[in-house]
Order: structure tokens, then sequence, then C-alpha cells
């Protein structure tokens, strides 16, 4: 059946025109454009550099690293997915997406956040295992396994986003429909849509209680474990050893979780559509950027590991 547009006219696929940060001047496009791009360049040397000394350095050949280069791919694809046609928008006023360019990328970017979600579960689960569980660590942590962990977030995660991005590409649009957004968000494309909108946003909240609360309720369950088990170790140094292990693990998905606070309280707050459109944004960034900086400020072998091949 083909979709009728907004002006109850029957028409071909429409075209998205991305409005960008909507009271932000035209003289301040270049200077945006500037942070995106060095936050873009920042994220993409940070993660290359840790996947290629992790790669080369044989004694991070371990399960944890194994995840954190995992990590570090998904950081690239997730802001490779949005910040260049960010980019392209504030540089040339290219404005205009496709279609099928606009359901792939928020399908992409939808499948990379929930990846990356997965992602620290089985980092958390890697870190429950090493400390609650040592001399089972090397049975359990097998290569196979963490495959088959790796393996399990990725493709659940290419699957979540389908149903979701099936229902909005049956929505009716304008010829030409305005994205109130930076890049295609699923919330953004219901709210240019003249459907109904009360099955798409349903969908966007179940989608977002499976890739946000469910691995946010097994990370804690896995440290409630750790820390139970750190509390009786006897020495405080063994303590201050088994905490340290965690603490990079910690501020990632701290970091993570409170970018997707920002954007839900700047999307549910009664403020100006700027504020729900930056601090999405904010979650499409802070993130991919921070965790190279955290693996390498945190975590001498990293770092070690870093400096051996730069």
């Amino acid at each position: 059946m083909e979709a009728t547009t907004c002006n109850g006219s029957v028409g071909g696929s429409p075209v998205f025109y991305l409005v960008g940060i909507p009271s932000l001047p035209e003289s301040l496009f270049l200077p945006v454009f500037l942070i995106f791009l060095l936050f873009y360049l920042l994220i993409l040397m940070g993660n290359a550099l840790i996947l290629v000394a992790v790669v080369a350095e044989s004694s991070l050949h371990k399960p944890m690293y194994f995840f954190l280069i995992n990590l570090s791919a998904l950081d690239i694809l997730f802001t490779t997915t949005t910040v260049p046609k960010m980019l392209s928008l504030f540089l040339f006023g290219d404005h205009f997406l496709s279609f099928t360019s606009c359901l792939l990328q928020m399908y992409l970017f939808q499948s990379f956040t929930c990846s990356e979600a997965f992602i620290l579960v089985a980092m958390a689960y890697d870190r429950y295992v090493a400390i609650c569980r040592p001399l089972h660590y090397t049975a359990l942590m097998t290569p196979q396994t963490n495959a088959a962990l790796a393996a399990s977030a990725w493709l659940t995660a290419l699957l979540l986003p389908i149903p979701a991005v099936v229902q909005t590409s049956q929505m009716a649009y304008d010829n030409i429909a305005r994205i109130y957004h930076c890049f295609c968000d699923h919330l953004a494309l219901v709210q240019a849509s003249c459907s109904d909108t009360t099955p798409q946003t349903l969908m966007g909240f179940c989608i977002a209680m499976v890739v946000s609360f469910l691995p946010l309720l097994l990370v804690l369950l896995s440290y409630a474990h750790i820390l139970a088990s750190v509390l009786r170790i006897g020495s405080r140094e063994g303590r201050s050893k088994a905490f340290s292990t965690c603490s990079s693990h910690l501020l990632v998905v701290g970091t993570y979780y409170s970018s997707i606070a920002i954007a839900y309280v700047a999307y549910r707050a009664d403020l100006p559509l700027d504020f729900h459109i930056v601090g999405n944004v904010v979650y499409a960034i802070l993130t991919p950027v921070l965790n190279p900086l955290i693996y390498t400020l945190r975590n001498k072998d990293v770092k070690a590991a870093i400096t051996k091949v730069t």
C-alpha cells in the first residue's frame, strides 16, 4: 500500500529535511562544525589507538580487553552513523536526506546504542567472574564464551530495532518532512509524521526499557555481588586492588547512563526544543569521546600498550 502524504495526496517516498538546532544562528554554524569535528577526530583517534594497542600487545589478549576493543569499535561506528551528516549540515547547509538514508541512519544509531549497552553487561560479567569466582575464571571466560557473549550483544542489537524501523517506515509523511533534529532519531521521525504516533511512541518506549534498564539492572546486580565479595576480603590492599580492576568499567557505565539521563531529562523537561536536540546530541557524542580517555588514564596496561604503538 502506498503511503499517503500529510496533505492527503499519494506520492513517492518523502524527503527528510534536517532542521538542525532551530534557534542557532547561521553565524554560529562554523564554530559548531569545528567543535563537532574536533570531538569526532578525538573519537576516531582515541578508539583506533585502543584497538591497535590491544591487538598488537599480546599481554592484553584477555577477556576484559577483548570486550574493550568491541566497545571501541562500537564507539567508532556509533558516531560515524551520525556525526559526518551533522558536519555536512553545519558546514555546507546540507539539510536533506532521502527516505531510505534516514531510516538506515535511525536503524544503525539504535543498533549501535543497543550493542554498547549489552557489551557493558558482558564486561560487568567478566569483572564478576574475575572477582567473585577467580578460581573458575579461566574455565568460565574461554575465548569461545567471550566470542559468544560479544556475538550475542551485536546480533541482539541488530534485531531489536527492526520493529520500530518497520513501523516508522509505514507512517505517513509530507513530501518534504521537517525533522527537528541534527540526525534521524526515532522520536524526531515519529513527531514529523502526520499519522497516529501512539503505536510508535509505545514501541520506542518498550525498546528503551529493554536496552537501557534491563542492561543497567544486570550491571548493578553484577556489582552488588562484586561489592559483597570485596568487602569479605581481609586486607585493605586486596580490597583496593579489586576495586581498581573495576574502576574504569564503572566510570564508562556511569558516563553511558549519565548521557542517557541527560537526553531523557532534556526530552521530558519543559524546555525549548533546542535543549531536547542538544541533549540527544550530547548522548551521541559524550560516551564515545570519554571512553578512550577513561581507559587510557585509569588503566596502566592500556596506557603502556598505547605508548608502545605511538
